[in-house]
């Protein structure tokens, strides 16, 4: 198949839809009283050696707009001092707490402000985990749309009470594998081209960015590749056609870091602002074009308006100076800024502790029950051997994987990576690369453990550096500590690695009480030990940030019970994941092309699809107790859509017009978001253990055509974490949107209700569903 991306022209233009009105008032006033030779400038990132920001953009000093200051990154600010370690987004997404979300937006995005940042460079809700293997993954929060929706969605909230959001990566960014043109011998290999259809995009990549635009984003930044052969920060059909037309986004459009392939094309497309520095602006190009009329004039004002309308809209002409706070370097004498807030310490303490998921637990092996004697092993279990800044490493969080110079060289010309680290020495609290943060410690499992030791009075064994250790034979439990490294600029090499695997298996030959914790940037295998009875328990510790070994402890010694889920699916073997294991590779041609035939079928979906049993599946974990659930409750007042309903059709030379239809705000069609009743259900605690449950809602949509090779699954379309103490009886309730109960139609290019019934179920995972139900429309 040929996949083309079609040419979708005007680039809309904000006009203040739902509470930006008086914003665009302010900065429609402003921007006519620029010149054009101002208004370029507002586009452009411009090198400001008198602060740390990763990107500056450029101002109109004369009438009082500084331009921004824009850094990383949404699991908190980076490669700066005074600052909080949050838990990554992967950590959030298997807490499945929305209000966890909110908060840990919300203080972080404070510490931004503190900091003198204007665009928080976050959440992150692309790539959404297409492939197992993906670098980023961890950035966000899980390989489902609607659970990326709706935490993401959240945290543009919190963050957006302090600073701007910068939504990313817009859109089917998934892979790092040749993700930016590599020079060869004179030519050129260009980005990879993901390949999609108009339905896949909708129902999988475009979704969770439809209900953070409609949350109010306020900035949106375009990807590295290509989709359908076309870059995405000059794709108009993405940007103009998708973004500002059918979401009727009414902030600014950032390229990604050297994103930008071209001048006046990108302009048109609908970008807004080139970062960190661009070629193809930086000379009055857009001022000329203008004036030439190789620009039309509106798309420039436009440009600033947006710029300038998203700089009232959040209060950031009431800024700090920018990058008050962000020295240039923190080896040189400077002025600290306490960004942190002990208020939020409970906060960071509880990202950590509910992101962690409990996937074996035989014999209650967990929680410790006062152990006189702990063997603890492997080199996660204690700090890194250094964390001081070194100009080169440290602001990627990569100073504790080992990179030699034909890796640093892969790096800097852009080609794939050849014999990527798997693991980091030291205990991973955060992935790598621009999306990492800053702890300001680093709690570690094994100083949690020996602070209760002493308390205990427990004597504590340990070997660190042997995959084959003594072990103390009298050992109540041995604690095995190993991690899965992920980061920015190159795919994993594999979902597990073989040190690893040996050092548990060589625990568990001498100890019949093995606790395996992994600490994971992604879907981890297991199955190379997961069957040995030695092997007790197993956690999925994720990326909890600077409480790593605090909140671990708490679970470990029962404080607390675990209450995190999988978000995301755990194979058998590398092979039942099939062709989303691995990255596209160029194979030689100088425009790869990766071809997203599973449409929507990605993580549990493909599983489902392919009637493929996972070893652990999406929405899985258990807890210290057990929950019974009954009683289902199905109030939906959905009717299908009738076959002479219009609806916006955003086509070429009609992008502009929402401004006339009430129908539109940001997000799009208002219809969309509102409620068609709900779903219920209720759920004892049967255990003598308090404990919250993930309680999840999935629906089968009825399908109005058959695909045999991608058939239509069930899909997350609710979830609600709740707390329930021993013999308690609470009831859950799930919001269904008209969003959620839709299908997207190709043909009339709309979100149609189709006719049918949808099958229901409610419970523990997408394969555990004690209450199944129906409804019709």
């Amino acid at each position: 198949m040929n996949y083309t991306s079609p040419i979708t022209y005007p680039s809309p233009q904000g006009y203040g839809a739902g509470n930006w009105s008086a914003s665009y008032v302010k900065a429609q006033t402003l921007v006519a009283n620029m010149s054009l030779e101002e208004m370029n400038n507002v586009t452009l990132g411009v090198p400001d050696p008198s602060n740390g920001c990763v990107g500056v953009s450029g101002g109109a000093p004369r009438l009082g707009f500084p331009g921004l200051c824009l850094h990383d990154a949404g699991n908190g600010v980076r490669n700066t001092d005074g600052v909080s370690g949050f838990a990554s987004g992967l950590h959030i997404g298997a807490s499945w707490n929305a209000t966890l979300a909110y908060e840990r937006a919300l203080y972080m995005g404070a510490e931004f402000k503190r900091k003198g940042v204007n665009v928080a460079l976050g959440p992150v809700v692309g790539p959404i985990g297409r492939i197992a293997e993906g670098g980023r993954n961890w950035e966000g929060f899980a390989a489902d749309p609607f659970l990326n929706g709706m935490l993401g969605a959240q945290s543009v909230l919190g963050l957006q009470e302090s600073v701007i959001a910068s939504v990313k990566h817009f859109v089917a960014y998934e892979q790092e594998t040749n993700r930016n043109p590599i020079g060869n011998n004179g030519g050129t290999i260009l980005s990879t081209s993901a390949n999609l259809d108009d339905e896949t995009m909708h129902e999988l990549y475009l979704w969770p960015f439809q209900d953070l635009v409609q949350a109010g984003a306020g900035c949106v930044m375009c990807s590295y590749n290509r989709i359908n052969g076309t870059y995405a920060c000059e794709n108009s059909k993405a940007i103009n056609g998708l973004l500002k037309g059918e979401l009727n986004f009414q902030g600014f459009v950032v390229s990604d870091w050297v994103g930008q392939h071209s001048g006046i094309p990108s302009a048109n497309a609908g970008l807004d602002m080139a970062m960190p520095t661009t070629s193809y602006w930086n000379e009055r190009q857009l001022e000329n074009a203008a004036n030439s009329g190789a620009l039309n004039k509106t798309r420039l004002i436009d440009m600033a308006t947006r710029v300038i309308a998203t700089w009232y809209q959040f209060g950031q002409d009431q800024a700090l100076p920018l990058g008050a706070g962000m020295p240039v370097n923190l080896l040189l004498p400077h002025n600290y800024t306490e960004a942190k807030d002990p208020a939020s310490r409970p906060s960071l303490l509880q990202q950590a502790v509910e992101g962690h998921v409990l996937v074996k637990n035989t014999n209650n092996a967990l929680p410790l029950q006062s152990p006189k004697v702990l063997s603890v092993f492997g080199y996660d279990a204690i700090q890194q051997a250094s964390y001081v800044p070194d100009g080169n490493l440290f602001p990627q969080n990569w100073e504790a994987v080992t990179l030699q110079m034909p890796q640093l060289a892969d790096i800097g010309s852009n080609e794939p990576m050849q014999n990527p680290p798997a693991t980091m020495n030291g205990t991973l609290v955060v992935g790598g690369g621009s999306g990492s943060n800053t702890p300001p410690y680093i709690s570690t499992p094994f100083d949690a453990i020996q602070a209760r030791a002493y308390h205990n009075g427990t004597a504590v064994f340990f070997d660190f550096a042997s995959t084959d250790p003594a072990v103390v034979a009298s050992s109540n439990a041995c604690l095995v500590f190993i991690n899965e490294y992920s980061s920015e600029v190159w795919d994993r090499p594999g979902l597990a690695d073989q040190d690893s695997d040996a050092l548990v298996s060589n625990v568990a030959s001498h100890c019949n009480n093995t606790i395996v914790v992994v600490h994971n940037a992604g879907a981890r295998l297991v199955d190379a030990w997961i069957d040995n009875p030695n092997v007790t328990a197993v956690m999925f510790a994720h990326l909890p940030g600077q409480d790593a070994g605090r909140a671990l402890a708490q679970i470990l010694y029962g404080d607390v019970s675990p209450s995190g889920r999988l978000p995301y699916t755990v194979a058998k073997q590398a092979s039942d994941y099939g062709n989303l294991l691995s990255a596209c590779q160029a194979h030689g041609s100088s425009s790869p092309q990766c071809d997203f035939t599973e449409g929507s079928n990605i993580d549990y979906r493909a599983f489902l699809a392919r009637n493929i049993t996972p070893r652990y599946e999406f929405g899985f974990g258990l807890t210290f107790t057990t929950f019974d659930y009954a009683d289902l409750q199905i109030n939906i007042n959905a009717t299908a859509t009738p076959e002479d309903t219009l609806f916006p059709v955003y086509t070429n030379g009609t992008t502009n017009s929402n401004h006339n239809n009430t129908a539109i705000g940001p997000g799009g069609l208002q219809s969309l978001f509102e409620s068609v009743g709900t779903i219920s259900a209720r759920i004892t605690n049967t255990g003598n253990v308090s404990a919250a449950e993930v309680a999840q809602l999935y629906i089968q949509i009825p399908s109005p055509t058959t695909n045999s090779s991608n058939p239509r699954t069930r899909v997350l379309r609710g979830f609600e974490k709740i707390m329930i103490e021993p013999k308690q009886t609470k009831r859950v309730g799930f919001n269904l949107r008209m969003k959620d109960v839709s299908y997207w139609n190709v043909t009339r290019q709309a979100w149609i209700v189709p006719g049918g019934r949808f099958e229901v179920g409610v419970g523990k995972s997408v394969l555990d569903l004690p209450l199944t139900g129906s409804f019709g429309t």
